[in-house]
């Protein structure tokens, strides 16, 4: 799935999308290569779920 599939299939459902991590990130989908948002999520507690958890829970919304 594409950044912007992802962001469409959230937005869909009554989500937000923000480009950057802060503490009231609810969570970070981590997928290959992750980068500094994966480590500003970790820094600052915010959870971290996998893509394919992420698909799940697309699933079940």
């Amino acid at each position: 799935m594409t950044r912007d599939e992802a962001r469409r299939q959230i937005e869909m459902r009554g989500g937000k999308v923000t480009d950057s991590v802060s503490s009231k990130t609810s969570f970070v989908v981590v997928g290959t290569d992750p980068g500094s948002k994966l480590e500003k999520a970790q820094r600052l507690g915010v959870p971290t779920i996998s893509e394919e958890e992420f698909l799940r829970l697309l699933e079940t919304a």
